[in-house]
Order: C-alpha cells, then structure tokens, then sequence
C-alpha cells in the first residue's frame, strides 16, 4: 500500500479521461454506477442522521473553542458520550440537541445554572 501526504491547497483531480467520461453520463447513470458498487453503498437514513447529529454537536463544541474535555467537564456531559456523538457512533436525543442549542445560544446562562 503506497502513503501520500493529501494537501489541502493542492487536491488531487481527475484525469481528462475520467472527467470526460463522467461528463457524458448523466444523473441517472452516476446513481446507478454508485448503487452497484459493492464497496461504496449508499447511506442508510440512520447514518445520515448520526452524521447530521455528530456535525451539531461538533459545531457548538467548535464554537466554545474548548477541547472535548474541557466542554464535557464544563456543560456535564459524559466524555465518552460526547466522543461517541462528535465521531457519528451515536445520534443525539432531542434533549441533548436542547441543551446544545441552549449552550449556543446562552453559555452564560448554562454556566449560571450549572454553578
């Protein structure tokens, strides 16, 4: 297996071949390419989900500018939990997406509150 290095500034594209074939097909033939590819098959509603539930939390986190354990210890929630959320391994409850949004919106309050 050969390692590269991807940078950012420079990413890799297409050959003029391959952007040319896939310039020809059409909407319907991209989905029907990536559908029967065995390696690569499409996200269930429940992966789509834990992905929008761990951008959220992520988000906010990124907001505060703390590390995770720091926000954890800060707003009380469990740090593997929170880990567990910020990499899509578990989806966020409506309570949680609450507080988060409290968090966001009003981290004075919360930190008031929490004493």
């Amino acid at each position: 297996m050969a390692r590269f290095k991807l940078d950012p500034a420079h990413p890799p594209g297409l050959d003029s071949d391959v952007a040319a074939r896939l310039d020809e097909m059409t909407e319907a033939d991209l989905t029907a390419q990536a559908l029967s590819d065995p390696d690569n098959p499409p996200l269930t509603d429940d992966e789509l989900a834990r992905i929008a539930s761990a951008h959220r939390v992520r988000a906010v986190r990124a907001q505060t500018g703390v590390s995770q354990q720091r926000f954890a210890d800060t707003y009380r929630i469990n740090l593997a939990r929170l880990r567990d959320l910020e990499q899509g391994r578990t989806r966020a409850d409506s309570a949680l997406l609450a507080y988060l949004a409290v968090i966001e919106g009003e981290p004075e309050a919360v930190l008031r509150a929490l004493g």
